[in-house]
């Protein structure tokens, strides 16, 4: 693309009225809660397969954890960009959530740990769903719905992790790993169902004038938030270390899954109510109360060791959690030049997931080589930095 030159503005790819704007984010929301139910009866369960049914030892379940967050990003990047390129979105998003389905089959038939690369790989690259649903979300949306309508979709996604959280407690004593995992691919096979059979999808009118994206011509606030997001991730490692801190302070193994619980209940809950403060507002302020409250849960993980503190850090990280992501997918549709909505979105996903590899790989050097609240400190000090950044962005304008 010669340099400077910008796509032309487009027609959104949905119709924007208000009865077919519900209707495309509660399928969304549906399927969104049907696939988590699926993917958590496994995620808990999932170290436990790997490492003691297929023998692999923690380096293997590190490098297929590892591979599935690259691959996450990556897939996010690319079809983000070949939504934008094509003006398709639909396509993207169920072929995503089958692939997810398939995955959970092939690793209930897996008999060696290297079956399980190709699965995971699918399963992760079917992540690309996620730039072109949530650009379609913007597309239907205005800027008075936005925020509540990505808050309901996380909503959904915890409320779905709850669920499978809860039927994996209850039903792996009784059917075992590849039984569960056969299961597991059920949901998801509903959840693309109802997306193929219930979301309308319309071509923009006019010209195809999309040819590719120029960095050179993004706004000087996007790419501070890009930058501060960054910074941000560098030191929000996964929960993981929360959940080692809380053994640290004495919460028995069998209690852990009660914390995950808590966690998945709180982003539930006020995932909607942090979207719509973010419509009444604004993204930025709602922004800074996430990043906030992760400051707030690293504070508590230095200066406070009694055992209820475990409860508070799982309680402020599913708060944290529920007011990130509607805030922050809200702004970044929103800066998005005309016509490149997914492609935005997707760099933007790829961009903070590249970062959030090395952040867990310090956390852990730091946790292993130095102390234990090293990491806390060193995210403490890389939340302040970024929310002194995002004082520095101006919101954008406009539906």
């Amino acid at each position: 693309m010669p340099e400077g030159e910008q796509p032309e503005p487009q027609a959104p790819v949905v119709p924007t009225d208000a009865a077919e704007e519900r209707r495309t984010v509660r399928v969304f929301a549906a399927a969104s809660f049907l696939n988590d139910t699926g993917s958590d009866m496994i995620y808990p369960i999932w170290p436990m397969f790997v490492t003691e049914i297929l023998g692999a030892n923690m380096a293997v379940l590190g490098l297929l954890d590892g591979l599935g967050e690259a691959m996450v990003s990556l897939s996010q990047a690319a079809s983000g960009y070949a939504s934008d390129r094509l003006r398709k979105r639909k396509v993207f998003i169920w072929l995503g959530y089958a692939m997810g389905a398939t995955s959970r089959i092939g690793y209930a038939l897996s008999t060696l740990w290297q079956h399980l690369i190709p699965f995971r790989l699918l399963d992760r690259i079917g992540k690309m769903r996620g730039a072109p649903r949530d650009a379609m979300i913007a597309d239907v949306s205005t800027r008075r719905t936005r925020g509540g309508n990505f808050g309901l979709l996380r909503a959904a996604d915890n409320l779905g992790a709850t669920a499978g959280v809860l039927l994996c407690m209850a039903l792996f004593p009784l059917i075992g790993y590849r039984t569960l995992f056969l299961l597991a691919a059920l949901p998801t096979v509903v959840g693309t169902a109802l997306v193929i059979w219930l979301v309308r999808e319309r071509r923009a009118e006019g010209e195809h004038t999309f040819r590719g994206l120029n960095l050179s011509g993004l706004s000087r606030d996007l790419r501070l938030l890009v930058v501060l997001s960054a910074v941000f991730a560098l030191g929000a490692f996964t929960y993981s270390f929360l959940v080692m801190h809380a053994k640290r302070l004495g919460v028995g193994d069998a209690l852990i899954p009660g914390l995950y619980l808590l966690f998945t209940v709180v982003a539930s809950l006020l995932s909607v109510p942090f979207g719509r403060l973010a419509d009444r507002w604004g993204r930025r302020p709602v922004l800074a109360v996430a990043y906030a409250l992760w400051g707030l849960v690293c504070v508590s993980a230095i200066w406070l060791h009694a055992l209820w503190v475990a409860v508070l850090l799982f309680l402020l990280f599913g708060a944290h959690k529920a007011a990130l992501e509607p805030s922050q997918k809200a702004i970044v549709a929103e800066f998005a030049p005309p016509g490149l909505c997914a492609s935005i979105l997707g760099g933007f996903n790829m961009v903070v997931g590249l970062c959030a590899l090395p952040s867990s790989l310090l956390a852990g050097v730091l946790w292993d080589r130095v102390a234990p609240g090293v990491p806390f400190a060193v995210s403490l000090g890389l939340t302040i930095i970024a929310i002194a950044l995002l004082g520095l962005v101006r919101e954008p304008e406009g539906e």
